[in-house]
């Protein structure tokens, strides 16, 4: 099937013209200031603001993953990285709901044309939702009647569009596909962001702005063709088509967090005045020494992050696939995200007790991104379940987690 004509009207609008990666990076960087100072608001608020939704919108963030035949700028993996890090640099928790509400064009490669042009009429909708399997999904006719309780929805509640995990059910039991390999299928389904019901449960340490609340459905209606799975790409062979692409620019969160923490403890460092030494705190030998170890740390992360992600566009965009990547190449990309986590985590540690008083009270910064690293080092891309996952990979094992290998 070629679906590579463009999606009728999915960029009627002259304002909808494509951005490049240029201009969403440009528009980004300049945001991130903005972000910065409305920072105390974001956490807060304990979810975006409306308005720091739109400001993103207006960036181009969310379209960064959609290809031309969607209205998309078709950036690479690397791009759509560099973008989400300039606006993490800005607030961790705006880029990391810009990093996840970035999924929709990944999604589109997974979803009939029918089902796309009545989606995403627009590159700019922003895609939320969970997608463990945690609902259940009861066949009707035209689709399927959905209802569940799931976890952790960032950003659901500005979300145009929510995707959520469930179980098949017909006539009450378990259901399979004729052909399925499995004993009872699970499918992601998409709903209307006004369908979902979030629980405001979301009050955590950190990136407390992300508003990662649980959500409930009752009942849902989802059209047959709303539906997907990670594993059956609807378009012909793209570097995007792939299970594993919607999660690959989130990295650009952590490195965006380590960046910022690295820049505030230099500007600290360098107007700063040691009275009791007599001299600038800049010419301590344990400033130097700390500030450089951590700028060789970040400096490396962001090299394994930016180099496995290469490597990897290098051999999709060749016309290559997954497997024709190497066992270390291929999971170089989901460790050198876990990385990323844990050098931001470390790094910004460090920097917290270097800065002493300057970190502690909570208008700093310092004591966000300590909080925010600490929350981000429990999700997705940073729980050691992608540790024993890719080292069962490595060791020629079954992962626990597969979807971050690309696998099925």
């Amino acid at each position: 099937m070629n679906t590579d004509t463009p999606i009728e009207h999915a960029n009627d609008n002259p304002d909808d013209a494509p951005l490049d990666a240029a201009e969403i990076l440009r528009r980004a960087r300049e945001l991130a200031p903005v972000l910065r100072k409305r920072a105390p608001e974001i956490e807060a608020n304990r979810t975006l603001p409306a308005d720091v939704v739109e400001l993103l919108r207006a960036t181009g963030v969310f379209r960064i993953g959609h290809s031309a035949r969607t209205g998309g700028p078709c950036l690479t993996s690397l791009e759509q990285t560099e973008i989400i890090e300039a606006i993490a640099y800005g607030d961790s928790s705006a880029g990391w709901c810009a990093g996840i509400g970035a999924m929709g064009g990944a999604i589109t490669n997974f979803l009939l044309p029918d089902a796309v042009r009545a989606l995403y009429p627009s590159p700019d909708l922003i895609t939320a939702g969970a997608l463990v399997p945690a609902g259940r999904a009861e066949r009707v006719p035209g689709g399927y009647r959905l209802s569940g309780h799931w976890p952790f929805g960032s950003g659901v509640r500005h979300a145009d569009l929510v995707t959520s995990g469930a179980f098949v059910y017909q006539d009450g039991e378990p259901w399979s596909a004729p052909d399925s390999p499995h004993d009872h299928d699970s499918m992601q389904f998409f709903v209307p962001g006004s369908a979902v019901e979030p629980i405001d449960n979301w009050d955590t340490t950190g990136l407390c702005g992300t508003g990662s609340c649980d959500y409930t459905m009752t009942d849902v209606f989802v059209p047959e063709g709303h539906t997907f799975t990670f594993f059956e790409p609807r378009v012909e062979p793209n570097p995007m088509a792939w299970s594993d692409s919607f999660m690959r620019a989130l990295p650009g969160v952590p490195l965006g967090i380590t960046r910022a923490a690295l820049d505030h403890a230099r500007e600290v460092a360098t107007t700063r005045y040691d009275g009791m030494a007599g001299r600038s705190w800049s010419d301590s030998w344990r400033v130097q020494t700390e500030i450089a170890r951590c700028e060789a740390e970040f400096n490396a992360a962001r090299e394994g992050v930016y180099g496995s992600l290469r490597r990897q566009w290098e051999v999709l965009s060749a016309g290559g696939s997954l497997d024709d990547l190497s066992t270390v190449e291929r999971g170089a990309v989901p460790l050198a995200g876990l990385h990323a986590v844990h050098v931001a985590r470390d790094v910004v540690s460090r920097l917290y007790d270097l800065l002493q008083t300057w970190s502690i009270n909570r208008d700093s910064p310092m004591d966000r991104w300590l909080r925010d690293t600490a929350v981000l080092s429990q999700g997705q891309i940073g729980h050691d379940v992608v540790l024993e996952s890719v080292g069962a990979y490595l060791l020629g094992r079954r992962p626990k987690v597969r979807i971050g290998l690309g696998l099925h």
